[in-house]
């Protein structure tokens, strides 16, 4: 009897000895065993990386799922077909509206010149005499004195026959670069604060990116008729929403010429014209309606160093909610979209 007991205790422990349950446990995971962990381990980081390499696949292929929905989402309104190069690399063309102020005009020349990210500067000029030899001369040297560059930004004047706003959208011959910064001759931005908004147009340049949002808001529906109202800065810091970004301080692809002269309805050239007045506006509606995508606002400094303009006048904002609903009248729908979305450079921000 006791000779089996022997046996069965021997065979039941593996090796002689006293049999334990939790050795035979502990043998199972590895504990007692000399090969048998690290083989474990092994096995445990195969398992681990594969599933690591599997989660690097599905976040890989996400992203390009998205970059390619971001990409249809930005592409061009099909009633405007035109296509978009890539976008600037080198820099971008300062387009300067002018109107009877060249001391503001030799301030603005001279600051924008300094700015590292300026290809070249356009002076567009809609008055019935031709800017003067000095006036020319004394810019052109400013220019070359003032840029920070071995690569001297071109200088040019844009001579008009009549005095037209639809002027500042005319295309450009031998533009160098794809981005345009349109700018009204008061109108100082900050170089490192330009040269910021800059990388924000790269990243979208099918949009307008600017420095003074703007907001369109539904005022009444009646008898099926919709009308809007032109909301002002204040309008979009109480809501923190806008629609717009004014092109006297904004960058948007040097296609956009184009399209505006050539492409967007004559009747809303003609009534610029008329009003003088709202080609700003119908920029933006052009844009919208062309990418179906809001605008960007870069939250930045801004200096607007004359004292009076058209936005001053009496009645300017009625003239604008007018502009509003008969542009929207002429395109047959309301393209703006609304965004609550700003750029702001982190590194100069208080809170991240």
């Amino acid at each position: 009897m006791s000779t089996l007991i022997a046996i069965r205790e021997t065979s039941l422990s593996g090796k002689g000895g006293d049999y334990s349950p939790a050795k035979e446990k502990a043998a199972n995971r590895g504990v007692y065993g000399g090969r048998l962990p690290l083989l474990r381990r092994l096995r445990l980081f195969i398992g681990g990386a594969k599933y690591k390499l599997l989660l690097l696949f599905c976040l890989l292929t996400s992203l390009c799922l998205l970059s390619s929905k971001i990409s249809s989402f930005m592409g061009w309104n099909p009633h405007y077909p035109s296509s978009v190069s890539s976008p600037s690399r080198g820099g971008y063309t300062v387009l300067i509206n002018t109107w009877k102020r060249n001391s503001l005009l030799k301030q603005s020349v001279a600051h924008y010149a300094s700015c590292p990210g300026t290809d070249a500067i356009h002076v567009v000029w809609s008055e019935n005499d031709p800017p003067s030899y000095k006036l020319r001369d004394y810019l052109k040297k400013v220019v070359l004195k003032k840029s920070q560059t071995a690569h001297k930004p071109n200088f040019r004047f844009d001579l008009n026959k009549e005095d037209n706003l639809n002027n500042r959208f005319k295309p450009i011959e031998d533009l160098r670069t794809d981005a345009i910064f349109s700018v009204d001759d008061d109108v100082i931005i900050p170089c490192r604060t330009l040269d910021f908004a800059f990388t924000v147009w790269q990243t979208a340049p099918l949009t307008m990116v600017g420095f003074v949002p703007r907001m369109h808001w539904l005022n009444e529906e009646k008898n099926g008729v919709v009308r809007y109202r032109y909301g002002g800065w204040w309008s979009v810091w109480w809501a923190g929403t806008y629609s717009m970004v004014l092109s006297k301080a904004a960058f948007f692809h040097k296609k956009y010429l184009e399209l505006y002269t050539y492409k967007m309805p004559s009747s809303i050239q003609d009534y610029v014209s008329r009003k003088r007045n709202c080609e700003d506006i119908a920029m933006s509606l052009l844009v919208a309606n062309a990418t179906g995508a809001p605008p960007i606002w870069v939250k930045g400094k801004i200096y607007e160093i004359g004292s009076s303009g058209i936005s001053s006048l009496n009645g300017h904002s009625d003239k604008r909610n007018k502009c509003l609903d008969d542009f929207v009248s002429l395109y047959g729908t309301m393209p703006l979209v609304s965004t609550n979305m700003k750029a702001e450079d982190a590194r100069h921000a208080w809170f991240w």
